[in-house]
Order: C-alpha cells, then structure tokens, then sequence
C-alpha cells in the first residue's frame, strides 16, 4: 500500500512537528543528503515552458529510493485565487519500483525551500549574522523569516515587496513572533543598507534586476531565491561577477540561475562540496558570497523521505490502492469487472 498526505494531513503533521522544529529537521536531512551527493543519479529538471508559466518533472534517485515531484510556477495564478506554485510528489523504492509514499508538496515545498537557503546560509554566511533584508512578500516570505529568525539567530528583517498587500499579509503572520524585529521600508535599497543577509523571493518571470551593484557591502550573503527558470532574474550581472558565487547543480543553475547572465565559463563552486568539507565556502569576513538558488529534486527527495519517516512515526496518512494489490499480479484484466479491488482505502492505525 502507498502512504497518501494530502493537505490537511500535511498541515496537522507540520504543526503537530512545529514550523521552527520541521524546518530545522528537514534543513539537517538535506545537508546529510547533499553530503552524499555522488550516490545519486541526478539530471536537471524537465521543463515545459509557456509564455505565463512552467511546468516541470524533478526525478533523483540512489540505490534505495526513486523521487520525483511535480511542480509548476504560473506567477499570475493569484489573480485567480490560486497558488503561484502547486505541486506533489513520489517515494518509491528502487528494487521494486513500489511507490511508498504520495504526497501534496505545494506547503512542503515552501518548507523545503526555506530550509535549504538556511542550510546554506549556515555555510556561507558571517557567523555574526543579525539582520536580513527580505525582498518579496509573498507565499514564501515567512517561511524564509522564521528559518533564519529561528535557527541562524537573525533578529531584525527590513521587509520590501512592490504590493503593499504582500507585506501587510506578512507582517501579519508573523506578529506573534515577538522577539523578531520587522522594519517595513519603501524600497529595496532601503531594505537592503546594513544587511549581513540579503533574500529575494520575488515572483515575476522576467529579466529583472532588484538588487544593483551600488546595494552591495561588504561581508553580505545573498540568498537568491526567486530566480529559478530561462527568462528570470533578480540580481544584475555586476552583482553576480562581484561574489562568490554558490550552486545547487550546476547544469540546471546555467539555465535557470541568475548565471544565465554570465559566460558560461564563470567559476561557480558546488555548495555540496562545501557541506562535505571539500571545497571552501566563505574565505574572509569581508567576501560577498552568493547563493544562487534554484530548487534542485535532491531537495523534494530529502523532504518526502522526512515526511514518510514522520508519518510512520505519527501514523498519520492513509494506506491507498495507487496501484493493483492482488493476489495474482499477473491477472491485471480482473480490474476491468468493475468490481472493488482486494485492498481498499483505509485510515493508518
């Protein structure tokens, strides 16, 4: 049988966990995961593009499990009331081709993408880190706060988003966090002056350049979020060719990244090389370093294995019939008699 989660199942177990102890967890297991980066086979994502959207496959496995989410990124969605990004995925063991678990990744995706900008911001970042500046309100706003208010000790965020409505909605969510400081501004320039942390999480596909090479100081860390597909910038070129620059894949980065810009040549560094003590990360106090981040399937495989491990644990989910369970798997015509199969749909224990 497949463990299924679906939404609400998926809200009770985050809250059940807590958002500060889930995200700090899931940050842990992806680090352990890219530290084993050479046992995976990985491949960029496919994608399928049109002219308001992107559709795409994340598929990596290793020798016991085979991941793949589904995930789109439709940044005009909200003008009818649904979500930028929508997506699910699949755990299935590799010496079967079993899928264990079927789960909504719209709200996990959130989590895992805020818990590996602070996975590497451990890396990269000053150590002495207290102040972030977040550019762009939106759907992945608080979950990027909390993680770094929570576990990398930043206690003051100057937050900026084109919408006022954006940073109103945020402000209003995390107003029960009282020890987190939060300085609405006027501009991103604003924002930014004095960051040791600069994160962008803006939505809109196109060639945009929202932080400038005059923003920049010394010793920052830029979480670039946002961009994440061809057409889809945020920090310009001069920013880029200013720091040390950080990737998930770089095959995918090269297409997707804010070093589309950039010769295809330019020295980038793999940041599992730097979890695995490999490569250096940061190399001075006073060094700009990037994170060019794009989502990478190692990272929905680390979050779908967490959130199996977390189900069984918990029992929650529902066992369900995603593909025939039968006594005699060579008699597959049986399921076109339109009867009730062997196995049927039932709550875990």
């Amino acid at each position: 049988m497949t463990r299924f989660i679906d939404v609400p199942t998926m809200s009770k177990l985050v809250y059940d966990i807590g958002v500060p102890r889930f995200i700090g967890e899931l940050a842990d297991t992806i680090r352990d995961d890219f530290r084993q980066w050479p046992d995976f086979d990985k491949s960029a994502r496919v994608a399928n593009h049109s002219d308001i959207g992107v559709i795409e496959l994340m598929p990596v496995s290793n020798a016991e499990r085979y991941a793949f989410k589904y995930v789109n990124g439709h940044p005009n969605n909200y003008q009818k009331g649904m979500p930028t990004v929508m997506a699910f995925g699949v755990l299935a063991d590799v010496d079967t081709g079993y899928p264990v678990l079927l789960s909504e990744l719209t709200v996990a995706t959130a989590l895992r993408t805020c818990a590996t900008s602070l996975m590497a911001a451990r890396a990269l970042a000053r150590p002495d880190s207290k102040r972030m500046a977040l550019i762009g309100n939106g759907a992945q706003s608080e979950f990027q706060a909390l993680a770094f208010h929570a576990h990398l000790g930043i206690n003051e965020i100057a937050v900026y988003d084109v919408d006022p409505a954006a940073t109103e909605k945020f402000i209003r969510n995390m107003a029960e966090y009282t020890s987190l400081k939060i300085i609405r501004c006027n501009s991103t320039a604003e924002a930014v002056r004095g960051a040791d942390i600069v994160t962008t999480v803006t939505a809109d596909k196109t060639y945009a350049t929202i932080i400038t090479p005059d923003m920049l100081e010394p010793g920052m860390h830029i979480n670039g979020v946002g961009g994440d597909c061809p057409g889809k910038t945020e920090l310009h070129a001069d920013v880029m060719k200013a720091g040390r620059i950080f990737v998930e894949y770089e095959p995918q980065t090269r297409i997707e990244g804010d070093i589309q810009q950039l010769p295809a040549d330019h020295p980038t560094v793999d940041l599992w090389k730097v979890l695995a003590g490999i490569e250096e990360g940061r190399q001075s106090p006073e060094q700009i370093t990037i994170f060019d981040s794009v989502g990478f399937a190692l990272e929905d495989y680390s979050v779908l294995r967490y959130v199996y491990q977390q189900a069984l644990l918990r029992g929650v989910g529902v066992d369900i019939e995603l593909v025939p369970d039968s006594d005699d798997p060579k008699d597959l015509f049986r399921y076109t008699r339109g009867g009730r199969s062997r196995a049927r749909m039932r709550r875990a224990a």
